[in-house]
Order: structure tokens, then C-alpha cells, then sequence
């Protein structure tokens, strides 16, 4: 097949497998049941095969257009980034700032509020992905914040900081710190483990934190594992267990008093967090402002680190 199917059918069909059935695509795409059927009929003869199968009253999609569905539905979503891309655009006065999820959440999130407020006008968006850019204006992106190594082949990049690890949990836990007590006294609680493998390397593991607090070959029991720092922060929050957190991560909650460091012993990131930028975005003096400002949170992160670490 060397031409495309319509494209109205395509958008139907993506619908159809969001939503899971006929009825819910139409009111999705505010069109009738029958109006979806039609396309639907259109894009199988159109590709020369059936791409759904019926489960009682139910449509759903079969084994082929399942597959289809994963393909169609990447190409939406690139369609729809382009486009909010080109309408980002249209306003000369705004900042996209492209960071990994968990930072961007429990770090840069509550303080960039505080700085946005000298810019009223400005229109700031914050995307929290994994997936790092090929370039640095990839998607419209401004600024993108990285770990381990900045933006390949991109000259304007530079390290933010280097984040340390350090038991946190909720004061329902563990009311006080355990000063003068040994480290080993946190086996006696759950420990909440962070494991960013494969994509990167994981932070110190709890057995590398006992280790430098001798408590070697410490069993680590009732573990659970997290793929995302911030949903085992908030764990510990919940009063869930003992989290190895990132120090940059939990300064607002320790502020709060919804966690505390019951041992103040930490152990540094094995790398940094990198900050990239698209050169052609500092013509805009907002942009130029920002860079600053935020270096300047790194470096107070930074000194923030090597204070609980002793350096």
C-alpha cells in the first residue's frame, strides 16, 4: 500500500482505541455512533483487513489493530506536540522548560512559582519527561534540565549540581531523629528503595548506605522498589516506610514538617544534573533571566549538599 488512508479515519480509529468501544469514541469526537462506524468501515477497507472484533455488545480492537493503534497513536501525539509547538510560537512571551519528572515536581516546580511572578505576562510551560531531546530546540524546548550528561553535542551546557541521598520519612514513623543511636536501627522499619535502571544509573542503594554507616551486609527486608524518586517520597509522606531521598526533593516537605531525617548521613548522586539551552532563545530577556536565576538555585542547591555531606 503506497498511499495513506484518511485521515479522518485515522483519527476515528484513534479515538476507538482510547476509549474502548464505539459509543464512547463518539462522544469523545461529538459525533454519532453511526458517524464512527462509517469511518471505521472506510479505514478497513482502506488498509484491506479488519482491525476489530466484537466481545458481546462490545467492539474492541483485535490483535493487527492493537499494533496499528500504538503506531497511529505515536503519530497523533507527534502531530499534536508540532502543533502546540507552532502555537507556542505565536507568543514571544513565554519559556518551555523541559526537565525529568520527578525533579521538576518535588524541586523546580515550587521554586519557579516565585520567579514567575516578576514575569505576570510570561507563559510558562513545564514538561516533565524522560525522553531527552536531540537538540537543544527540539519541540520548541528553551531549557532542559538532564542527569548524568547534558544534551549531546550541544556546547551550551553546563552542570547545575550533584545531589546527595538521605534517609526521610514521615514523624508518624519515627517522631525524632535517631541521634547517637546506630544507623542500623532503620532495618527496624520498611525501607523504601529508588532503582532508575536501565534508563539511568540508580542513586546509592540502601545496601551502600548501611555499608558507609557500618552496618555492612545489612538484609534489607520489606522492601519496596520505585521507578520515580518523587512517587517513593511520596510513599514516605504517607508514612509508608524510610526513603532514601534526594536531598534537592524533599526540602519543601522537611520545611513543612511532613518528613524528617531521622539520620542525618548521606551519600552523593554518582552524577550531576546538567542544564541545557537553546542559544537563539536568549534573545528574549526572559530567557536570559531565567538561566540566571536558575544557576544561581543550583548553586545554593549545590552548597545545600555539600553542607549535609560535610564537604
Amino acid at each position: 500500500m503506497n498511499h495513506l488512508p484518511p485521515l479522518r479515519a485515522l483519527q476515528v480509529f484513534e479515538a476507538v482505541g482510547l476509549c474502548g468501544g464505539i459509543s464512547q469514541a463518539a462522544k469523545r469526537l461529538g459525533i454519532s455512533a453511526g458517524a464512527v462506524s462509517q469511518q471505521m468501515k472506510i479505514l478497513e477497507e482502506a488498509v484491506g483487513q479488519s482491525l476489530t472484533l466484537k466481545e458481546g455488545q462490545r467492539l474492541r480492537l483485535n490483535a493487527a489493530g492493537q499494533r496499528f493503534h500504538e503506531g497511529c497513536s505515536q503519530a497523533f501525539e507527534h502531530l499534536r506536540a508540532a502543533t502546540a509547538e507552532l502555537e507556542r510560537a505565536k507568543n514571544a512571551n513565554s519559556l518551555y522548560v523541559s526537565a525529568l519528572p520527578s525533579l521538576l515536581s518535588k524541586w523546580l516546580a515550587p521554586l519557579v512559582a516565585g520567579w514567575q511572578g516578576q514575569y505576570p505576562e510570561l507563559s510558562l510551560y513545564l514538561d516533565g519527561t524522560h525522553t531527552e531531546p536531540s537538540q537543544a530546540d527540539a519541540n520548541g524546548i528553551d531549557f532542559r534540565i538532564s542527569y548524568g550528561e547534558g544534551i549531546q553535542n550541544n556546547p551550551h551546557t553546563v552542570e547545575l549540581f550533584r545531589d546527595c541521598v538521605v534517609p526521610a520519612c514521615s514523624p508518624a514513623l519515627i517522631a525524632a531523629p535517631l541521634a547517637g543511636k546506630a544507623a542500623a536501627e532503620l532495618l527496624e522499619y520498611p525501607l523504601l528503595t529508588i532503582d532508575w535502571r536501565p534508563k539511568f544509573d540508580s542513586p546509592p542503594s540502601w545496601q551502600e548506605w548501611f555499608a558507609s554507616n557500618a552496618v555492612p551486609g545489612a538484609h534489607i527486608a520489606n522492601s519496596r522498589i520505585f521507578s520515580l524518586s518523587a512517587m517513593a517520597i511520596d510513599a514516605a509522606i504517607e508514612g509508608q516506610g524510610v526513603v532514601l531521598a534526594q536531598y534537592s526533593m524533599i526540602a519543601n516537605d522537611l520545611a513543612g514538617g511532613r518528613l524528617v531525617i531521622p539520620c542525618r548521613s548521606a551519600l552523593p548522586l554518582p552524577s550531576a544534573y546538567y542544564l541545557s539551552w537553546n542559544q537563539d532563545s536568549f534573545q528574549r530577556p526572559h530567557c536570559r533571566a531565567f538561566q540566571r536565576w536558575l544557576m544561581a538555585r543550583g548553586r545554593d542547591q549545590q552548597r545545600a549538599c555539600d553542607s549535609l555531606l560535610g564537604l
